[in-house]
Parts: structure tokens; C-alpha cells; sequence
């Protein structure tokens, strides 16, 4: 049997929330990947790749993708992005150029290694959308000098540069948009929704719902993406997307406080409400029709599934 060549795969913010699942993933799926992992650790840790740092096919790079870089690599995941809030609204000039600065460095180095090139998108692209469930074709409503516009803008701004590069220069570029996704390796203090709330719960503090709770996200498993944005990146179809990458549960806030207050045992939280920050969306869910057409990809875990694994997660780390 011939043995198959070796790949080296980089992964920009692989030591990430989303980042290291996916260089564990790679590195599980064939003993011939090499995976890089590039991160500045800005909210990256180095924890969340620790059981990673012995494998001698797992390598960590520390480098910010603002500055150019030169690597030879035949896949490149480009996932280097604060995603939460309070983390890309903490420098939002930085943010801006981690994704239009960073998409053209990592771009160059595709185009110079002659590499695949994956972006990893969001759902923020809709904004706070008009249409819903919303569609790969819908433009969006998004406000370009509001408090998120630094990530929203800054992530459409990659999907131009993404679509101009595989159109004027013929590269092997693919885009997905990731919904809201929840699972172990969540950063405790990173203000998303899901590990709000489990923290809140575990430790018996008061849940804290900003506006009145009937606004809706569809939340996804950390497994069911990282399915979907590797089929994404290996099919041979000459499909490079968009494509939405996210889950059919819809849920409002308020119902996902109090599934995850029942989940915990004698848990004595309560719900208190907050003002709504400005221009956080009202409805959040994917059309995942192009996905399972293209990608023949959809969805398995259901939100209770996920939920408990991540509670046993956050228990195991207090």
C-alpha cells in the first residue's frame, strides 16, 4: 500500500478556543499531518494546547498575523481573530488590521506556497439581519461605525479580499461563516453567551440576560464545525463558498439560561435582565441548504449533548 505524503497544515489562532480543537482534530485524523499552529496569544492559551506540545507532528509558532510571515505549507486555516465582544472591542483599530491586514498576509503566503487557504467568516456578517433564517445571499445590515463594526466590517472585508484573490489571481481560497459554536476550551472569562451563563450557574450568581431575552442565536457543537469547515476545506468541487456553518436549533436567550439552570445540579441562580448593547442582533440562524447540498454536511449534536459535556468541562477547570 503506498503511504500517503505528508500535509503541513497551518492554523492561524490555533491555540483558540476553536484554533486548538482543530489542530487536535487534524493531527487525530492522519499521522502524515504536520500542523502548525500560529497564535500571539492575545486570547489564545497556551493551556489549550498543552496536551498537543509533545506530538512531534504538532508545532507552535508565536507570530502576530499583521506582520508577513513565510512558511511552506500545502493547507492554511486562517482562523486568528478575537471573537468575542469584549475581546475585539477591547483594541478595535487592531482588530480591523488582525482581519484585513492578516487576510493579506496569510493571502501572500498562500499564494507564494502555492496553498489552499481557508477564512474562517462569521454570521456577524448579516449583522442585525432583515431576513431570516438568513441565506449566503443576503447582504446583511450591518452598521459600519458601530461598536461591533470593527469585527463585523473587518471580517467582510476578509471575504472580499478572500472572493478578489481566488478571482483575479486564481487561488485555491474557500470562506466559511461560523454561527454562534460552544465546547470545551471556552475561555472562562470571554463574555460569550454559553460560558456566561454555565459560570454564573456554577458558582450560583445571578444570570445576566442583556435586554428582555426573547432575541434568538442557533448554537452549535464544537465537533459539527469543525466537520463542516474541513469538509469545506477538502472538497474537490471547486466550491469555495461562502457557506454557512451552523446549527438549526433556534433558541432565545432566556430559554438557553434556563436549560442550562436545569442542567446544573441544585443550582440556585436567578435571571436578571440588563440593557441590550447596541446592535446586537435580534435573530440568529443559519440557512444551512448550500451545506448540506455542497458539503453533504449538517448538524448531529443537540443542544442538551453539548451543553453537558461543556458543563463538565468548566466543572473540571474551576
Amino acid at each position: 500500500m503506498q503511504e500517503l505524503k505528508n500535509k503541513t497544515i497551518l492554523v492561524t489562532g490555533g491555540a483558540g478556543f476553536i484554533g486548538s480543537h482543530l489542530c487536535r482534530k487534524l493531527l487525530k485524523e492522519s499521522n502524515n499531518n504536520n500542523v502548525i499552529c500560529l497564535d500571539n496569544f492575545f486570547t489564545g492559551s497556551k493551556k489549550n494546547i498543552a496536551d498537543l506540545i509533545d506530538n512531534k507532528n504538532f508545532e507552535v509558532i508565536r507570530h502576530d498575523i499583521e506582520e508577513p510571515i513565510q512558511l511552506e505549507v500545502e493547507q492554511i486555516y486562517n482562523l486568528a481573530c478575537p471573537a468575542s465582544p469584549q475581546h475585539y472591542q477591547f483594541d478595535k483599530i487592531k482588530t480591523l488590521k488582525t482581519n484585513v491586514l492578516g487576510a493579506i498576509n496569510i493571502l501572500d503566503l498562500a499564494k507564494q506556497a502555492k496553498a489552499r487557504v481557508l477564512q474562517a467568516s462569521t454570521s456577524e456578517v448579516y449583522g442585525d439581519p432583515l431576513e431570516h433564517p438568513q441565506n449566503e445571499i443576503y447582504n446583511g445590515n450591518v452598521k459600519t461605525i458601530g461598536p461591533r463594526s470593527c469585527y463585523d466590517e473587518g471580517k467582510r472585508a476578509a471575504e472580499t479580499l478572500f472572493g478578489d484573490y481566488h478571482k483575479e489571481l486564481g487561488m485555491d481560497t474557500r470562506i466559511v461563516r461560523i454561527f454562534n459554536t460552544y465546547g470545551p476550551y471556552m475561555d472562562v472569562n470571554d463574555g460569550r453567551v454559553v460560558s456566561n451563563f454555565i459560570m454564573q450557574g456554577l458558582y450560583n450568581q445571578d444570570i445576566t440576560i442583556y435586554g428582555n431575552g426573547s432575541q434568538t442565536r442557533s448554537f452549535q457543537y464544537i465537533d459539527d464545525l469543525l466537520d463542516g469547515i474541513v469538509k469545506m476545506m477538502n472538497n474537490e468541487n471547486n466550491f469555495y463558498g461562502p457557506v454557512n456553518i451552523g446549527s438549526l436549533e433556534e433558541f432565545t436567550v432566556k430559554e438557553l439560561a434556563e436549560i442550562i439552570i436545569d442542567m446544573i445540579p441544585n443550582c440556585k441562580s436567578k435571571i436578571v435582565y440588563k440593557e441590550l448593547p447596541q446592535c446586537d442582533p435580534k435573530k440568529r440562524r443559519p440557512d444551512i441548504s448550500l451545506a448540506k447540498k455542497m458539503l453533504d454536511w449538517e448538524p448531529k449534536i443537540k443542544l442538551e449533548e453539548g451543553l453537558k459535556k461543556t458543563i463538565e468541562y468548566f466543572k473540571s477547570i474551576l
